[in-house]
C-alpha cells in the first residue's frame, strides 16, 4: 500500500448576482492510496450455499452520529415554499405498479437485529436488490418474487479475509451501473481496525454471479457511506469522526475503469474540515453519460443556500486531480425538521423518532437530458406545526448553476421526511418518504411531477403502504436514508423502498418496495396513454360453479388523442361486461365490471387484459378470489369449520410447498384437526399455511380469537418456525400473533384481540415453516373460533397515594385503583404525572409506581390514573394536585464571579482569563475567556473548577451562560465546554462552537453519570493565531445536587 499527502486550498472566484463562491478558502486535504486487496469471487449463489447461516443476535440501537448545523440558521414560523394543498391529479399523474414486502419483521425469513434498518435498494437488467441492516435479497423484478436471501452483507466477502470477511457492520449501498451493467455494493467494516470500505462490483448484471472485491483503509470512523456512479469514478462520501468528534466530510473516488476489470484500484479522497457535513456525491441516472471530461458535483446544505463542489479526478497523475467551491446557490429559507434530532410523533406513544434532518437524503441523483443537465435532491424541513419535505432541481451544474425550482411538500399536519428523489428520462419527478403523525402510523407514500407541471409543485400523494403499529418503548432510530431509483431498461419506471411499522413494538421493522411511472414518459406524443383503476381485485369465497358480485374496473385515456380499444378480456374464472365500446375521448373514462364464478375450490387466479392503441398497451389488472366446496358450510367473510369436523380444511385457503390437510391423528376436540407441515421425511423446503379471511363488524367493542395448536420441530437453531399472523385481504401482514420454534408437543391455547380491526376484513393466517434441512417442523391446529361483544362502559379509577394536597419529597409512592362492571379484571392500568405516562400494567386492577421527585422542579404538580378494560373502553381519575419540595445544594462556587475575581477557579494558557464588568448575564461581572482586541493568541485561554458530586445525589445538573464572539468562518478556533477528570482527561464534550452570535445563551448539562466522582468543570476559547479573534463570556456557573 502506498500513501501520498498534500494540504490543498482551493478558492474559486464566481461574479454572480445570485449564486457566488464563499469568501473563505475550502481547505481540504487529498489522500492518495492503493487498495488494501482485491481478488475475484467465487459466484454469490455459491458463497451463499456455502456459507453457514449466522446466529442472530441481539437487538441493536446504531447510534445516531450527528454532525453540526450551519451556523446562521433560524426557526421559522413557516415554510416559505410550503405546497399547502396538492396539486390536482394530473393527466400524466404516476400509475403503481408492482409492490412487494422487502427484508423486515416476519418476511423472507428474515429477522431483525438492530435499528435502523438504512433501507436501499437498486434496480437492474432483470432484478431488485434491496439492503438493509445487515442483509440483503435479490427479487425478480417482475413478479417481485426472491431470487436469492435473505443474505448476510458479509457473505460476498467471504474467503476475502480481513475486516471485510470478518465484520457485517452494515452501512450498506448497493447500486447499478447503468453504462456497464454492472451491480455496485458497498459497506463498511468499522467493529474492528482499520477502518474499512468493503466494495464489490459484479462482473456481470446477474447480481448472483462472480464479483470484483476490494477494501480501502480509512484513518478515522467513516461514517455514513453515500456512493455514486460517474463515468470516471465511483464516487463515495463520508462523515469522518475521530472518536466522537466529528472531523468533516472526506470525499473519495475509485477508480472504476480498474474495478471493472478486476485490476489493481486506487482511490483519491479529498478531505475537509468540520464545517462541511453530510456531503453528497452525483449519482447517473440514465445511459446518457455527463458531458466529457463534467467532474463529479457534491452538495450539502448550508444556512438557506447549498453548498455545490466539483471533484475531478486524474487516476493517471493523482496530484491533478482538483476538489473545488464551493458554488453557494441561494434557497428559499428553511429551518431543519426537530432541529436536526428527534420530534417526529406517532399515534398512541411519547416515543418520537428521528429526523436525521441534519443533512441531505440520499440521493444527489444527476441526469443527462441532452438539452440541459440536471441534479434532483431533498431533505427535511419544519412547516409550521409539521415536517415537509423540501427538495430543489438545480440545473446546469457545470457552468453556472440555475435553481431551477424549490419548495416544500406538507399538504397538512402530518409530518412527511426521510425521503429520496430521482427523475425519469422525460424529466419527470418523483420523490417517495416516510409519514407519521399524531393519527398515522409510520407508513409510506410518495408523490411527484410531470415535466409540464407548474414549476415548484407536486401532483397528489399517493400510498405506498399504511402503517398499522408504532415503533414504541425509547427506541427512536428511523430509516437513515430510504432509496428512489430509476429502472435502466425503461428509464421510465421508479423503484422506492424504505421503512414502515406493521405491528407495534421495538427492533420490528418491515420493508416495502414499489415501483411506478408517469404514462407520459418516453411517449413520442404520436398515442394516448391509458389507465386502469384499481390495478388488482379480490374477490370474497364463493362457491364452486356460482358467481359472486362483480367489481368495478375504471379505464381512463389521459390523452392525447382518442383511445382505440382493440379488446377487453379476463383470464382464469373470470368474465368482464364494460360499456366503453371501440374508441374512449381524451380524458373519457368508461367502467369494466368482473365477475367470479370458480370452477374448483381454493385459490383462483386472473388476469384482465385491455388491449388498445395506447402508448403503454396493453393495461392489466390482476384477479384473485377463493373457490368453495358447496354445501360445506362456508359463509362468506365469516369464520367457518375453525374445528374441521367436516373432515377436510374446507372454507380455508391452503398454501406453500406442503398444502395443510385435515388430520385424525391429533386433535383437541371432536375428531379432526389440520396439519400444517411435514409429520413425516422429507423436511419441506417453504411454507405450509392455512388462512381465512372474516370481517370484524364495526359496532363490537371487543373481538377475540382463540386456537389451539400442537408444535412438534427437531431444529435446534430457529431457522423453522410455527405461527400465526392477521394480515389485510392482499395477505400483507398487520399482526404477528405467535412465531415460535417449539417442540412442547401439547395443545396450547392462544387468545388474541382483533378489536383494532374492527370495521376490517382481515386474514387469519397460520402456517408452519421448514427449511429443507431435515429436522421436521409442523404442527396441529383445531377450535380456530373469533366471538365478539359489545361493552360501552368505561371502567372507574382513583388514585390512592399520595393525598391531594400532600407535600412530597424524595421518592415518594404513587398508588391507584380501579375497577369494571363488565369485566372482573381491567387490562390495563396507567399513572400519569403532569400529563406524562410514568408506569403501566397489564391484567391487574391496581398500579403502584416510586417516582423520583428529584428529578422535577420544586413546586405544583398533577398526578392522575387511567384505567381500560378488554372493550378498550377507557376511565380516568380525579387528579390529584401535591406539591414538590426538596433540598437542593449548591457546588460551584464564585459562579457569578461577583467576587470581581477568579476566586476559586484556575485559569490558565497563552491567554489567562480575567474577570470583567460591563458584560454580564446577571450582577455586574463576569469571566473574559480569549482575546477581544490585539493580535490573536495561538492556543488555549481555560478555566476551570474541581468538584465532588457526593455519592448519594439522585440528580446533579450544571447550567451556564456564554456569549460567544469570532471572526474566525472555517471553524479552526472554538469555544467549549467540558467534563474532564481530576486530572484534566476529557470525559464528557458539552458543547464545541465556533460561534459569532454574539447573544447570551444558557446551556444545561446532566452530571448524575459522574455522581462519587471529582471531576473538573472545564471551559475554554481557543485561537489559531491568525488575526481572527476568538472569544467568549462566562457567567452564572451553576451545579445543583439534590
Amino acid at each position: 500500500m502506498f500513501e501520498r499527502m498534500r494540504a490543498s486550498k482551493v478558492l474559486v472566484l464566481v461574479a454572480l448576482s445570485a449564486f457566488f463562491t464563499l469568501p473563505l478558502l475550502a481547505q481540504s486535504r487529498m489522500t492518495v492510496r492503493r487498495e488494501e486487496r482485491h481478488d475475484i469471487s467465487p459466484p454469490l449463489r455459491d458463497l451463499i450455499a456455502r456459507v453457514p447461516r449466522q446466529a442472530l443476535t441481539r437487538h441493536e440501537a446504531e447510534p445516531a452520529r450527528r454532525i453540526p448545523l450551519p451556523a446562521g440558521l433560524s426557526t421559522l414560523p413557516d415554510d416559505p415554499v410550503r405546497q399547502r394543498t396538492a396539486a390536482s391529479i394530473a393527466a400524466f399523474a404516476p400509475v403503481v405498479g408492482l409492490g412487494f414486502e422487502g427484508l423486515g419483521n416476519g418476511q423472507h425469513g428474515f429477522t431483525v437485529t438492530g435499528a435502523p434498518p438504512d433501507t436501499n435498494g437498486a434496480v437492474g437488467a432483470t432484478q431488485y436488490v434491496q439492503w438493509v441492516n445487515t442483509s440483503f435479497a435479490v427479487f425478480n423484478k417482475s413478479t417481485g418474487g426472491l431470487i436469492s436471501g435473505p443474505t448476510a452483507g458479509n457473505t460476498l466477502w467471504s474467503g476475502f479475509g480481513g475486516g471485510c470477511q470478518n465484520n457485517n457492520d452494515g452501512d450498506p449501498i448497493v447500486l447499478y451501473d447503468k453504462l456497464a451493467n454492472r451491480w455496485v455494493f458497498s459497506q463498511f467494516s468499522v467493529s474492528t481496525t482499520p477502518y474499512l470500505q468493503c466494495i464489490a462490483v459484479s462482473t456481470t448484471s446477474d447480481a448472483t454471479g462472480t464479483y470484483n472485491r476490494y477494501s480501502f483503509q480509512y484513518n478515522n470512523f467513516d461514517d455514513y457511506p453515500k456512493m455514486g456512479v460517474w463515468s470516471d469514478g465511483y464516487y463515495e462520501t463520508f462523515n469522518m469522526f475521530n472518536g466522537n468528534n466529528f472531523v468533516g466530510s472526506d470525499a473519495c473516488a475509485y477508480n472504476r475503469t480498474a474495478m471493472l476489470n478486476g485490476a489493481t484500484a486506487t482511490q483519491v479522497c479529498f478531505q475537509q474540515n468540520s464545517s462541511v457535513g453530510g456531503l453528497l456525491p452525483s449519482d447517473l441516472d440514465g445511459t446518457t453519460a455527463p458531458p466529457a471530461g463534467s467532474p463529479n458535483y457534491m452538495l450539502f446544505y448550508g444556512s438557506n443556500n447549498l453548498n455545490l463542489y466539483k471533484f475531478h479526478v486524474d487516476f493517471t497523475t493523482p496530484t491533478n486531480s482538483t476538489f473545488t467551491g464551493p458554488t453557494v446557490i441561494p434557497v428559499a429559507a428553511f429551518s431543519p425538521l426537530c432541529g436536526g434530532g428527534t420530534c417526529v410523533p406517532q399515534p398512541s406513544t411519547n416515543n418520537r423518532l428521528d429526523s436525521l434532518a441534519d443533512r441531505l437524503m440520499y440521493r444527489l441523483a444527476y441526469r443527462n437530458l441532452g438539452t440541459h443537465e440536471s441534479l434532483v435532491v431533498n431533505h427535511s424541513v419544519a412547516a409550521g406545526g409539521s415536517g415537509g419535505v423540501r427538495w430543489y432541481e438545480i440545473q446546469n451544474p457545470s457552468a453556472t448553476p440555475v435553481l431551477a425550482q424549490q419548495g416544500t411538500f406538507a399538504p397538512d399536519s402530518n409530518y412527511r421526511w426521510m425521503g429520496s428523489i430521482a427523475m425519469d428520462k422525460s424529466g419527470d419527478i418523483a420523490v417517495g418518504y416516510s409519514i407519521s403523525g399524531s393519527s398515522v402510523d409510520p407508513s409510506i407514500a410518495f408523490t411527484g411531477r410531470a415535466a409540464s407541471d407548474p414549476a415548484g409543485t407536486l401532483q397528489a400523494e399517493t400510498s405506498v403502504v399504511t402503517g398499522t403499529g408504532v415503533q414504541n418503548g425509547t427506541l427512536t432510530r428511523w430509516g437513515d436514508y430510504s432509496a428512489m431509483q430509476v429502472d435502466p431498461v425503461d428509464d421510465c419506471t421508479f423503484w422506492f423502498t424504505t421503512e414502515y411499522m406493521k405491528t407495534t413494538g421495538t427492533f420490528n421493522w418491515n420493508t416495502r418496495i414499489a415501483n411506478f411511472k408517469f404514462p407520459n414518459c418516453g411517449s413520442t406524443g404520436t398515442g394516448p396513454s391509458a389507465s386502469l383503476s384499481p390495478t388488482s381485485l379480490t374477490f370474497a369465497s364463493q362457491n364452486v360453479g356460482t358467481t359472486g358480485a362483480a367489481q368495478a374496473v375504471t379505464l381512463t385515456n389521459s390523452g392525447p388523442g382518442a383511445l382505440s380499444i382493440t379488446s377487453i378480456a379476463t383470464s382464469g374464472d373470470y368474465a368482464q361486461t364494460n360499456n366503453c365500446g371501440t374508441s374512449l375521448a381524451v380524458n373519457g373514462t368508461c367502467t369494466i365490471n368482473v365477475t367470479f364464478t370458480p370452477t374448483v375450490s381454493g385459490t383462483r387466479t386472473g388476469t384482465l387484459t385491455v388491449t388498445d392503441n395506447a402508448t403503454n398497451s396493453p393495461q392489466t389488472a390482476s384477479l384473485t378470489g377463493t373457490g368453495m366446496t358447496p354445501g360445506g358450510g362456508c359463509t362468506p367473510n365469516t369464520l367457518s369449520n375453525g374445528g374441521f369436523e367436516t373432515g377436510d380444511v374446507g372454507c380455508w385457503t391452503t398454501g406453500g410447498v406442503k398444502v395443510p390437510t385435515a388430520s385424525t391423528v391429533l386433535k383437541h376436540s371432536g375428531s379432526y384437526s389440520a396439519l400444517l407441515g411435514g409429520a413425516s421425511a422429507p423436511e419441506p423446503n417453504g411454507d405450509s399455511s392455512i388462512y381465512q379471511t372474516v370481517s370484524i363488524p364495526s359496532n363490537v367493542t371487543k373481538a377475540t380469537l382463540t386456537y389451539w395448536y400442537w408444535p412438534s420441530t427437531t431444529d435446534t437453531i430457529t431457522y423453522d418456525w410455527q405461527e400465526a399472523q392477521v394480515r389485510n385481504p392482499s395477505g400483507t401482514m398487520l399482526a404477528q400473533i405467535m412465531k415460535v420454534c417449539s417442540n412442547t408437543q401439547a395443545w396450547t391455547q392462544v387468545t388474541f384481540d382483533l378489536t383494532p380491526y374492527k370495521g376490517q376484513t382481515v386474514q387469519l393466517y397460520f402456517n408452519a415453516h421448514g427449511d429443507g434441512y431435515g429436522d421436521l417442523t409442523y404442527m396441529y391446529l383445531d377450535d380456530v373460533g373469533l366471538t365478539t361483544s359489545t361493552d360501552s362502559t368505561a371502567p372507574t379509577t382513583q388514585v390512592t397515594a399520595p393525598a391531594n394536597g400532600a407535600t412530597v419529597t424524595g421518592t415518594a409512592p404513587v398508588t391507584a385503583t380501579g375497577s369494571d362492571v363488565d369485566n372482573p379484571t381491567l387490562s390495563k392500568m396507567e399513572i400519569y404525572i403532569d400529563n406524562a405516562l410514568k408506569s403501566s400494567n397489564m391484567n391487574a386492577n391496581s398500579i403502584s409506581y416510586a417516582w423520583d421527585s428529584t428529578t422535577v422542579a420544586n413546586g405544583s404538580h398533577i398526578i392522575y390514573s387511567k384505567a381500560y378494560d378488554a372493550a378498550s373502553n377507557v376511565g380516568t381519575s380525579a387528579s390529584v394536585a401535591v406539591t414538590v419540595s426538596n433540598t437542593t445544594t449548591q457546588l460551584i462556587q464564585n459562579g457569578g464571579f461577583e467576587s470581581g475575581s477568579l476566586a476559586s477557579w484556575t485559569g490558565g494558557g497563552v491567554f489567562a482569563p480575567t474577570a470583567v464588568t460591563g458584560h454580564a448575564h446577571s450582577g455586574s461581572w463576569s469571566a473574559q475567556l480569549g482575546a477581544s482586541s490585539g493580535a490573536e493568541p495561538n492556543g488555549d485561554s481555560p478555566l476551570y473548577q474541581t468538584i465532588t458530586i457526593p455519592s448519594t445525589a439522585t440528580s446533579a445538573t450544571l447550567t451556564f451562560w456564554y456569549w460567544p464572539s469570532t471572526t474566525d468562518t472555517i471553524t479552526y478556533d472554538w469555544q467549549q465546554a467540558q467534563v474532564q477528570n481530576s486530572s484534566g482527561a476529557l470525559l464528557a464534550q458539552i458543547m464545541k462552537v465556533c460561534s459569532n452570535s454574539r447573544a447570551w445563551t444558557q446551556v444545561t448539562y446532566n452530571l448524575i453519570a459522574y455522581k462519587g466522582q471529582t471531576i473538573r468543570i472545564y471551559f475554554s476559547s481557543h485561537q489559531d493565531g491568525y488575526g481572527d479573534l476568538t472569544y467568549m463570556y462566562l457567567d452564572d456557573v451553576t451545579v445543583t445536587i439534590r
